[in-house]
């Protein structure tokens, strides 16, 4: 069996949900290996065992998390030649894609970015020009590097948990890969919402909040949901640009996608059109945004949302 290289990137604390829903495609398409940067803690390896991965390719060389994305592009290459790997799976955030696009050059490998979906045979399915349609492609070349948006399946452990073994792998980095070094972090603050990126359900409020957030961010936390935005709303400082949403924004893909006071235009659209359910909440009733959604609400949301909030703790608590 062809073995199906994963790159998971120092998980400090556990797998991440997009990472063990590359785990669960990559055992469908193949033998799962994983490219591992950062500490191989027993922790980890077990909870890679968990999904049925049999090697750990592991690199913890201090450049990884010094510089920009170009060492860890060279360690996936490295990896992927390693264990004679048919495909690549990464995470398809705004790192994830610059890091499949250099590995690709360094592979010579064609790449899919954006995919919703990834067949056993490596077939792709992606959501393209803002959900206009869909569209099915394969790599032709004998690498594929794919990256796979969150939510795009449903992780699921191997029957028989394996004892994944551990490699050590050095990678040496050349002066272009190491042109750009991280002079600085910052940490988020601490919140108690999923992140956007990978979360199952958002609430998103656009110009239509009028600079009041209040009933979105409730009926966010009553749903244990991610708070997303529009750029309107982002623009006018209303809430943090790392909140928003759409084509010069975030891309989710939730199962259940709020939208609360937006028009729904094509920028828009760009970033949530992939959502599994759909609910528009707008006064006006012609609101492109009605057009994509399985459920709307003609209403205001400053009465719709507090609403909804109330009547789920009521059902809750009864």
């Amino acid at each position: 069996m062809s073995a199906v290289l994963v790159f998971v990137d120092r998980p400090a604390t556990g797998l991440g949900k997009p990472t063990r829903e590359l785990l669960t495609l990559a055992r469908r398409a193949g033998e799962p290996v994983v490219a591992l940067a950062g500490e191989a803690s027993t922790d980890i390896v077990a909870a890679l065992g968990s999904y049925g991965v049999s090697r750990v390719l592991n690199s913890a060389q201090p450049e990884l998390s010094e510089y920009l994305v170009a060492p860890k592009a060279d360690f996936i290459a490295r990896a992927a030649e390693l264990a004679d790997a048919r495909a690549v799976l990464i995470e398809n955030s705004t790192e994830g894609k610059e890091i499949a696009a250099r590995a690709g050059i360094a592979l010579k490998a064609g790449v899919i970015t954006d995919a919703i979906a990834v067949a056993a045979d490596l077939t792709a399915t992606k959501s393209v020009l803002a959900g206009s349609y869909t569209s099915t492609c394969r790599v032709r070349t004998p690498v594929a590097i794919i990256s796979v948006k969150a939510n795009s399946i449903e992780p699921a452990e191997a029957e028989t948990p394996t004892e994944p073994a551990v490699e050590a792998v050095t990678v040496d980095f050349g002066p272009a890969s190491l042109a750009v070094r991280i002079v600085d972090r910052q940490d988020k603050p601490v919140s108690t919402r999923p992140d956007l990126s990978e979360a199952r359900i958002v609430v998103a409020g656009g110009r239509g909040v009028n600079g009041d957030f209040t009933p979105v961010e409730e009926l966010a936390d009553v749903l244990g949901a991610a708070v997303g935005a529009s750029r309107a709303a982002t623009d006018a400082g209303w809430i943090e640009h790392s909140a928003q949403i759409g084509q010069t924004g975030k891309t989710v893909s939730p199962q259940l996608y709020i939208s609360a006071g937006i028009s729904g235009a094509i920028q828009q659209k760009a970033g949530m059109q992939t959502s599994a359910v759909i609910v528009a909440v707008n006064k006006d009733a012609e609101s492109p945004v009605f057009e994509i959604a399985d459920f709307g609400v003609v209403g205001d949301l400053f009465k719709v949302l507090p609403q909804a909030a109330e009547e789920i703790r009521r059902r809750r608590n009864s």
